[in-house]
């Protein structure tokens, strides 16, 4: 069996973590360096739930996409939920590794997954300087009702849903997508000439600034997912990519997907609302 900082270092060769940005904070928050590693978990949120199906696979190390000290902090006490986390993990001799903004931008990343998940053929990054997003073709037009309702079907079922912007009958060729949240992408959407973009997180005034842009530009459908739907794919993909890693150096890893869904949102509501 290998040693985790065997591991770790395979998982830094696929994401280094000197392409995450400067406000990012990836790396392995806890672990033993020389413990043994026979089970590893990936999952977007390194939240309690997941740190307890951890310990209840017989799990050695958990992989996620987000961070779980994003801003730092001065306490790990169990008081906290974070501090509980820690703690659960420390206690089971549980290791914890995070590739979030490293494994945005690597060749394949999070867009690469999202991509593959919707059957799109990536042609490019959507942004070239840093890899960010990823510019792909559709093997047939569709309209944009047709593509959302596609992403409907082949990402994970959340609370949200899917939610769409611009003319539903319109047809689609080439589209943007990117995993989280996206709309600080929209400069990066209009260079690139796709007809729709699909992320994250879109906000009420970028998206009325989009649309009002793209109507006089030219049309430009938007689709908006959920965070965590956009970014559960990348765990599929990695948990593929440690594979083929175990196979190469023969350590015979035990690598699972965590299907439980950590995205935040638990219900969705529909009203005619209140009269103007």
């Amino acid at each position: 069996m290998p040693r985790l900082s065997e591991v770790i270092a395979e998982l830094d060769a696929l994401w280094p973590p000197e392409r995450a940005e400067s406000w990012d904070a990836v790396g392995t928050v806890c672990g033993d360096p020389d413990a043994e590693v026979t089970r590893v978990l990936f999952a977007v949120d390194p939240v309690q739930e997941i740190a307890d199906e951890a310990v209840a696979l017989g799990a050695d190390l958990i992989v996620t996409h987000h961070p779980l000290y994003l801003r730092g902090t001065t306490t790990v006490a169990a008081g906290h939920f974070k501090g509980r986390v820690v703690h659960t993990l420390i206690k089971h001799d549980v290791a914890l590794h995070v590739a979030h903004t490293n494994a945005d931008t690597a060749d394949p990343g999070v867009s690469d997954a999202l991509a593959g998940a919707l059957g799109l053929r990536v042609t490019g990054p959507l942004v070239p300087e840093n890899g960010l997003g990823r510019i792909c073709e559709l093997d047939h037009p569709e309209t944009l009702a047709d593509f959302a309702a596609r992403a409907a079907k082949r990402l994970p079922a959340t609370a949200q849903g899917i939610r769409v912007a611009g003319d539903p009958g319109m047809l689609l060729r080439r589209v943007a997508v990117s995993g989280g949240s996206g709309d600080s992408l929209f400069g990066a959407v209009r260079a690139a000439g796709v007809d729709a973009f699909l992320t994250a997180d879109l906000r009420h005034h970028p998206v009325s600034e989009a649309t009002q842009a793209a109507s006089s530009s030219g049309p430009l459908g938007l689709v908006d997912a959920a965070h965590w739907a956009t970014e559960w794919p990348w765990c599929e993909q990695a948990a593929a990519q440690l594979d083929t890693i175990s196979d190469r150096h023969g350590w015979d890893l035990r690598v699972h997907v965590s299907k439980t869904v950590t995205d935040p949102w638990s219900s969705h509501h529909t009203s005619p609302g209140a009269p103007n």
